[in-house]
């Protein structure tokens, strides 16, 4: 199944990362929060202001993106969960 976000909304692959590489040395997950970062999986169209003239979104399907633990609604489609949340709650967009 396909998800279409609409307005100015993001689809996000929650990255579930279960250690972490510090140089050589690899640190296990002992049981801490899900890291808020994500993958963008889809983009809706952007929102409408008052002309009736569409602002596009400026995240693009790909990025890796930080969002808030509070922000966002959290759905399972097809077994795969994803967060949705607004463009604007977005924290960071991080760049390779």
């Amino acid at each position: 199944m396909k998800i279409k976000p609409l307005h100015n909304h993001v689809v996000i692959k929650q990255q579930d990362e279960t250690e972490t590489m510090y140089g050589n040395i690899i640190v296990p997950d002992a049981g801490k929060e899900k890291p808020l970062m994500g993958e963008v999986i889809a983009s809706g169209p952007g929102v409408v202001n008052m002309n009736g003239i569409i602002i596009p979104n400026t995240t693009e399907v790909g990025a890796t993106v930080i969002f808030p633990s509070f922000g966002g609604q959290r759905i399972t489609v097809d077994g795969e969960e994803y967060v949705v949340c607004k463009e604007q709650d977005l924290i960071a967009i991080l760049e390779n």
